[in-house]
């Protein structure tokens, strides 16, 4: 094995001395980079926000924008970062440089005012610059009219520009004294870009391989091996040591929380749980895919998943969270578990003596703790087929997008002729773990999708769970939201068939 390294805006630096569990964003920092800014060290503001080459669908690279305040560097051995200060064009000796497209529509649109959260917005905003399926809306010199909320089909949509430029991109990053409407009207008007673009010529040729890894100073040390095989036997040897894949979840307990692991483990580049497949009778996601991955290559296959993603997070966790760091934490209220319930999937275990299958109505035992058994790994997760035509994913928080559930309600029905004959339902913030509402699913099945019906069901649903006061929500607020998230679904589906 090489020295771990890592290329960051064209120059390749070693990562040693650097300790193990130093971020990306400490790393920058030290170098000079200070561009790169730490806002909240959580994932929540995109102050951090860089540019990583990874693994593309329509070219072999995709520029992928991600929070540097939580990956360890040494997460990145081998692979390629640009930071805001790459973005520009460095000018000959004594003369000034020229601004990259993403900056100069900020600048001249009155973008930046304090400056602290720009490099971010403008690292996140090149990533979505740089999306091949939006170029395909915006030729090089043509720029969007920025009051224009038509989209490139021609519908009414105030979140995406008629540039392609899709807003979501930008939900992870914060802005305190600029307001959004100027960096909004930077986001709709660039173009695409253009031929002779080197970050753009970048995206034709593969990104780095991943590389093993052995990087060890003192006492810690931050491991990742080429196969799944390999993996498990170091799981075996160190059963002491932390598995991570996109950090988003663990990079805030080394943040905020000090916390320190003697060894941590990347699963992130396995390709054993990079696959997605579909199946006559499931569909297996890998465990180690991005949940940006995911909804992208499942492309609206599973409509409840379609649902779940864009309220999970913002963008910038999305391109590092996988599914299988969501349930292997185990948290109560993490949001794909109860989507996942209600399609009644499975988890696909690993360890160095072989696989099973267990239904995730059977994996929690307790809070944060599961059936997996120490030298386990998450390979993939199954959804069986056919999938229920009537879904819904219900997420009651207090902001609409980047923010952690207070409740959180999936629903997966089948109905025939007026009757349900099947319905399963998720829930997450009322119990120590994620739980089936199996009482409210027992109240419906069976019986008319009808007003009377719901209204019987609803204080069923109420009752499921033992929900807690919290700073987030009250227990009768959370009872509440779970009664009234059952006839919403009901007023979403009679209004889909009036219409």
């Amino acid at each position: 094995m090489t020295a771990a390294r890592i290329t960051v805006n064209g120059n390749e630096a070693p990562i040693s001395p650097t300790a193990p569990h130093t971020t990306v964003l400490d790393f920058l920092r030290d170098r000079g980079l200070t561009g790169t800014k730490e806002g909240c060290a959580e994932g929540e503001c995109g102050a951090c926000a860089v540019l990583v080459a990874r693994p593309g669908m329509n070219e072999p690279t995709d520029w992928v924008a991600v929070n540097a305040c939580l990956l360890p560097v040494a997460a990145l051995d081998g692979q390629e970062v640009v930071t805001s200060e790459g973005l520009a064009t460095a000018g000959e000796a004594g003369t000034p440089g020229t601004l990259h497209p993403v900056q100069e529509e900020m600048a001249l649109r009155g973008g930046s005012q304090c400056g602290y959260c720009t490099p971010g917005f403008v690292c996140s905003m090149a990533a979505e610059y740089y999306r091949p399926d939006r170029c395909a809306h915006a030729g090089p010199d043509s720029h969007g009219d920025p009051d224009s909320h038509a989209d490139p089909a021609g519908s009414t949509d105030p979140e995406h520009g008629p540039n392609g430029f899709d807003l979501h991109a930008l939900s992870g990053n914060l802005c305190r004294c600029t307001g959004y409407r100027p960096i909004r009207d930077a986001a709709f008007a660039i173009g695409a870009p253009t031929d002779e673009d080197p970050l753009a010529q970048r995206r034709e040729q593969s990104p780095p391989a991943p590389v093993a890894t052995d990087y060890v100073q003192g006492s810690s040390a931050f491991l990742r091996r080429n196969t799944l095989g390999e993996t498990l036997r170091l799981l075996r040897e160190r059963p002491d040591a932390v598995v991570v894949a996109g950090s988003t979840d663990w990079g805030v307990e080394v943040n905020i929380r000090a916390r320190r692991a003697p060894c941590v483990i990347a699963v992130d580049r396995l390709p054993e749980l990079r696959e997605l497949r579909v199946e006559s009778d499931f569909i297996e996601i890998g465990a180690a895919l991005t949940l940006t991955e995911i909804e992208r290559r499942l492309d609206g296959r599973i409509p409840l998943l379609a649902e779940l993603f864009p309220q999970f997070a913002s963008r910038l966790i999305r391109n590092g969270a996988t599914l299988g760091g969501n349930l292997g934490t185990g948290s109560p209220i993490g949001d794909s578990p109860p989507a996942l319930l209600a399609l009644e999937a499975s988890v696909v275990l690993a360890d160095a003596d072989g696989e099973r299958e267990v239904p995730l109505a059977e994996y929690f035992t307790g809070y944060r703790q599961s059936v997996r058994r120490p030298g386990e790994l998450i390979r993939a997760v199954r959804v069986p087929l056919p999938l229920s035509p009537v879904v819904a994913f219900h997420k009651i928080a207090k902001r609409r997008f980047d923010d952690i559930s207070s409740v959180a309600v999936a629903f997966a029905l089948e109905i025939e002729d007026g009757i349900v004959l099947k319905a399963r339902i998720g829930l997450g913030g009322v119990a120590a773990t994620p739980i089936r509402a199996l009482t409210t699913e027992a109240a419906l099945e069976g019986r008319p999708w009808t007003t009377q019906t719901v209204e019987t069901a609803a204080p069923v649903l109420r009752a499921e769970g033992t929900p807690m006061d919290d700073h987030r929500a009250s227990a009768a607020y959370r009872s509440a939201m779970l009664g009234q998230s059952l006839l919403k679904l009901y007023a979403q589906t009679t209004e889909a068939v009036s219409s």
